[in-house]
């Protein structure tokens, strides 16, 4: 049995191919692929590759889906063949060392999934035993594909603290940085969202419901802008990096009151080396938190967002394509010109 994929073989390299369709192993199920959302991790994968989610080519591509199941291996328990699912990208062990500290999302043995942009996946063994949920029946695919990424929105503002009535700055506008921006307003946080292209500035007001936007197009050292949108005029309570780079890491230092807490949250190249004042780190005693991924509770809450509080994730998708045009929801993506874009198989 054959099905259509998108295949990854070398940076800049993504082929839509005919591949064998393997059966389900022993405590696996194989879903047919209803909804697949196209991410910033995938478009930098695609543009660079990526050591951890691509360890061998040619491989299955995109991570943030949902679906049906199609097929069920031996052993699995509590799904059924047409039950509508949506599953993580990875799951802990329960074992290692970190996982028995409950720090899940640092388990030393996550194995990450990918393949989303294809007819159907296979869903390992871990995942389906952790991270494999069901979808309510009245919940579109579409939306509830965003669970995967909003989970890591979630680990991340939970991790941060955030009070109601604080002044928080989103530096970054990409769909988890937009994601950042309305979890902070739910958590009743006066929100500033800045970042450079219209359409995410556009949404940052419109999905995010941010207090105030600014375009970094016009304002370079927008320093003073924070300062006087906290209510101290000294800075702001709470900095979210969500753009990944050394030089905005760099600046979040100027941005945050004395005693404020920065959140780096967009993870930088491997071996980037970022330099930073002491003294403000030091006598000024700014908080510095960096969260990674996300863990099964932080996933289940994600899906519980997405239904019950009816969180608007689909306000975040640009466009709609079938998968012979994924590479170019890619593309698009990667010149600024789509915030996600949703592919139906």
């Amino acid at each position: 049995m054959k099905m259509k994929s998108l295949q990854f073989y070398a940076p800049l390299d993504v082929r839509y191919e005919e591949v064998d369709i393997k059966d389900p192993k022993e405590g696996e199920v194989q879903v047919k692929i209803e909804a697949a959302l196209t991410c910033g991790t995938d478009v930098k994968t695609y543009r660079r590759g990526h050591p951890v989610l691509i360890k061998r080519t040619p491989s299955g591509f995109g991570h943030e889906f949902s679906g049906t199941i199609f097929k069920i291996g031996k052993n699995v328990q509590g799904f059924n063949i047409g039950d509508r699912v949506v599953a993580a990208n990875s799951a802990p062990c329960g074992e290692c060392f970190y996982c028995k500290k409950g720090e899940y999302n640092l388990c030393e043995n996550l194995e990450f999934l990918n393949g989303a942009y294809s007819e159907y996946i296979n869903i390992p063994k871990s995942i389906v035993k952790r991270n494999l949920l069901h979808i309510p029946d009245d919940l579109e695919f579409e939306r509830a594909a965003f669970s995967e990424p909003l989970a890591n929105v979630v680990h991340g503002i939970e991790k941060t603290n955030i009070k109601p009535g604080q002044s928080v700055g989103v530096i970054g506008l990409g769909p988890i940085g937009l994601m950042f921006v309305r979890l902070a307003k739910m958590k009743g946080a006066k929100v500033i969202a800045a970042g450079h292209n219209p359409l995410k500035l556009k949404l940052a007001k419109e999905f995010g419901c941010a207090d105030e936007v600014v375009d970094l197009n016009k304002y370079k050292h927008p320093e003073k802008i924070f300062k006087s949108f906290s209510e101290s005029k000294k800075g702001l309570d709470v900095g979210v990096e969500c753009v990944g780079l050394p030089e905005v890491w760099e600046q979040m230092f100027s941005y945050v009151r004395k005693g404020g807490t920065i959140h780096f949250f967009g993870g930088c190249p491997s071996g980037s080396v970022v330099p930073f004042d002491t003294t403000k780190l030091h006598y000024d005693q700014i908080k510095i938190i960096s969260v990674f991924h996300h863990t099964p509770l932080y996933f289940r809450e994600a899906l519980r967002l997405i239904y019950e509080e009816k969180l608007p994730v689909e306000k975040l998708i640009t466009q709609t394509v079938s998968l012979e045009h994924a590479e170019e929801a890619l593309i698009k993506q990667m010149n600024g010109r789509a915030v996600k874009v949703l592919i139906k198989p």
